[in-house]
């Protein structure tokens, strides 16, 4: 039941990652808005908001790199 979240995060943060014109800069947008969305989630499901930030901005981070045009 846990991992339902998880799944909401990742399809937010690949989803938020396509914004920026270079893989850099999608990268650090899908970075912040996965680290918010992240955050969010966790908060909301009564994680550790911090834990969720830190595999939200490393999930968004990464698909926003690996994402092009």
């Amino acid at each position: 039941m846990q991992a339902s979240p998880y799944i909401l995060l990742l399809a937010v943060a690949f989803g938020l990652a396509g914004c920026g014109s270079s893989p850099g800069t999608r990268a650090v947008t899908g970075g912040l808005m996965g680290a918010g969305a992240g955050a969010g989630v966790s908060a909301i499901t009564g994680g550790k908001p911090a834990t969720g930030a830190l595999i939200g901005g490393g999930v968004g981070a990464v698909g926003g790199a690996v994402t092009g045009r």
